[in-house]
């Protein structure tokens, strides 16, 4: 995933209150990290495909995924975000509810300020 994408989702995320963050796994690899309430975190899109998946891990293990989503590499942003929010987590093997959950208030976007001189001005 594109690095400014994967933080305008999280933005967006961030704006519905989900605990969200990039995950920078590798050099110009990215992801969207959703941290869960019970300590876990799923990674999406952590694997340089072009289709949309998660991991969903705690203390390093793997607990469970999200398998590919069909159709998401034609997926836009408001879509991908849809597809974050609409995931049931409560299983192994996530599930995708009929409707997202209502918005939870918004939670802070990550960087202030300094927002641009961390991410190196590369934000568009």
């Amino acid at each position: 995933m594109d690095e400014n994408r994967a933080r305008r989702v999280v933005d967006a995320l961030r704006d519905r209150g989900v605990d969200a963050h990039i995950a920078k796994v590798s050099v110009y690899q990215f992801g969207i990290r959703v941290m869960l309430p019970d300590g876990r975190q799923a990674e999406w899109d952590t694997d340089n495909t072009a289709a949309l998946e998660a991991q969903v891990m705690r203390n390093g293990m793997l607990v469970g995924f999200v398998p590919t989503i069909e159709g998401s590499e034609d997926f836009d942003e408001q879509q991908t975000i849809d597809a974050i929010l609409r995931t049931d987590y409560d299983q192994p093997i996530a599930t995708r509810r009929a409707t997202a959950p209502p918005p939870r208030p918004a939670l802070q976007r990550e960087g202030g300020v300094f927002r641009r001189f961390l991410g190196g001005f590369r934000e568009r």
